[in-house]
């Protein structure tokens, strides 16, 4: 079985407060994405088959975009989507960064309460990924956990804007 990504972070935050700010587009839009980069939502349709598509303006003036297309929506539990870089019209593309990074991931995210903090877990993978691809995302781990790390880092940030 190809090896998959697991990410999880603990936050000072009740459960569906932190589920609000994965799944309403006037939250997401603030924390959501590497820590360097200005995130635009331009699109949030939050059910099965919905996509989220939005783009980071890099600090090199680059436009990277990217979507999720929502598989499950289990409020405020669980959150399935295959995540991919996309272009302005919402097609999936290759990362701008590696042309052998996997072209589509499916994420599932769950949501845990636990004593008044959530405890936010993130496993997923590659989709249809050739050996090549599955082998470049298994050397990735290091860098995602590093840039899921300030992700959450934004999250945790925003939340007490939130409190």
């Amino acid at each position: 079985m190809a090896e998959q990504f697991t990410f999880q972070r603990t936050l000072d935050a009740p459960r569906q407060r932190v589920w609000d700010a994965f799944t309403k587009q006037e939250h997401l839009q603030h924390w959501w994405g590497p820590a360097n980069m200005k995130n635009v939502v331009h699109t949030f349709d939050l059910r099965p088959g919905g996509m989220h598509h939005y783009s980071m303006d890099t600090p090199s003036g680059d436009t990277w975009w990217g979507r999720w297309v929502f598989e499950e929506v289990s409020p405020p539990e669980r959150l399935v989507f295959i995540s991919s870089f996309s272009d302005e019209q919402g097609g999936v593309t290759r990362a701008p960064f590696a042309a052998d990074f996997p072209a589509e991931l499916r994420s599932v995210i769950t949501f845990e309460e636990k004593d008044g903090k959530t405890v936010v877990t993130l496993t997923g993978g590659p989709i249809g990924a050739s050996d090549a691809e599955q082998a470049f995302f298994e050397g990735m781990n290091a860098s995602m956990q590093n840039g899921w790390g300030g992700t959450f880092d934004a999250l945790a940030d925003y939340l007490k804007t939130l409190a």
